[in-house]
């Protein structure tokens, strides 16, 4: 009623100037009702933070497209002025090279003799059909650089055309390559050390195998592990960003591969943890769409269903501010509840029975999340069975101990 909204308030018992006045709260009503007022102000100076980093991150996101927009914007200006006004082709070779980025890097106005000072064309000017077969030179030029730059930005140790068949080994480099990647994977299941002598293993065959897919994939995975290993945020950055280049490529070629979608995705997810919330969103949705392919071509492989039930567990927690930033940036938001999570971590026992003591503690959360607490008190009592090999059951153990307390 509205007066319960006035703690303390006093009202007369009876008439009169000797009325005495009693409180209409109790004591223990006045602590609860000034609790929930306490509570509702943190809430509202947490609503305040949340819409300004809000601000923040959407001056941010506007700065971005200003600045790619202007970008495309002189690209395109700067290749209408060079069809509009082509070099000529008998000073083609002082440049060293007939490449559009060698013609577009010379940064002077060309100050041809055949025009002079006022703009008038001299006998020495090129005729029509010299300036017809120069365009028609120019953009066969072009279409030769753009061959270029497409082979180019293929990785510089993969010769292979994406229209080609992987390259073929002869019997001694088959043999030597499935001892290779068998050591590489008794590597990467061992301790810290084991995983950096992996890394590097894989980086001094790159150059025997950098065409083979099975071996690209475990190059990526071993950036990865390299990306979990440093602490040295730069150095992580760059390991992840390494990674996800060796996957862009290969899978051009191979996206038949469970394991290259598999890795592509973690590593996008790896390289976007510092970024801005927009950016983190958007690296989101690339991770859900490779796990997505990666179940449809592995499908009993209980890691993706755990990466997805991660995936899910964490869309399903999203903050106020992460939502409105999707709303924004999405006309069909990523959308999961924390029943879908639990879906894809039952499916990984059902998989794996024990297959981690991580996915285990995720399966309580997610029942005690949904109020099941019977529930939650077995899988917790469930994965203190089993022992935490990994980074992941490690900072888990300390979510376990919350939830044993």
């Amino acid at each position: 009623s509205p007066g319960q909204a006035v703690p303390g308030a006093l009202v007369p018992v009876e008439e009169g100037a000797g009325a005495t006045h009693t409180p209409l709260l109790g004591q223990d009503q006045q602590l609860e009702l000034l609790e929930r007022l306490d509570f509702v102000v943190r809430n509202i100076v947490e609503l305040r933070k949340e819409v300004e980093e809000l601000r923040n991150s959407l001056q941010h996101l506007a700065v971005e497209i200003v600045g790619e927009v202007r970008s495309h914007l002189e690209e395109t200006q700067r290749l209408n002025r060079r069809r509009r006004f082509p070099y000529p082709r008998e000073r083609s070779d002082s440049t060293g090279s007939s490449s559009i980025y060698f013609t577009a890097s010379s940064g002077n106005a060309n100050t041809d003799d055949g025009e002079s000072e006022g703009g008038y064309t001299t006998a020495n000017a090129e005729s029509d059909y010299d300036r017809e077969s120069e365009r028609e030179s120019e953009e066969g030029e072009d279409e030769v650089s753009c061959d270029t730059v497409r082979t180019v930005r293929r990785d510089s140790l993969d010769l292979v055309p994406e229209d080609e068949a992987p390259v073929s080994l002869d019997s001694s480099l088959e043999e030597g390559l499935g001892q290779l990647l068998q050591q590489a994977d008794c590597l990467h299941a061992g301790d810290e050390q084991d995983r950096r002598e992996g890394f590097q293993l894989l980086l001094n065959n790159k150059l025997a195998y950098a065409g083979q897919r099975e071996f690209l994939w475990r190059l990526a995975r071993a950036h990865s592990d390299m990306w979990e290993l440093t602490q040295d945020e730069e150095e992580k950055q760059s390991y992840a960003s390494e990674g996800k280049k060796e996957l862009e490529l290969a899978l051009q070629k191979w996206d038949q591969s469970a394991e290259c979608h598999q890795w592509f995705a973690i590593l996008c997810g790896q390289l976007s943890e510092h970024e801005s919330i927009p950016k983190r969103i958007q690296a989101g949705c690339v991770f859900k769409e490779h796990i997505d392919r990666a179940i449809e071509l592995k499908p009993e492989d209980p890691q993706l269903y755990y990466l997805m039930g991660r995936w899910c567990y964490q869309v399903a927690h999203l903050g106020w501010l992460e939502k409105t930033t999707v709303s924004a940036l999405f006309e069909a938001p990523p959308t999961a509840t924390v029943q879908d999570a639990l879906q894809n971590f039952l499916r990984v026992e059902e998989l794996s029975p024990g297959f981690s003591k991580a996915g285990r503690v995720y399966i309580a959360k997610c029942y005690r999340d949904l109020g099941n607490s019977s529930a939650a008190a077995l899988w917790v009592s469930l994965a203190s069975e089993l022992p935490g090999n990994t980074k992941e059951d490690a900072e888990s153990e300390r979510e376990l101990e919350e939830m044993r307390s």
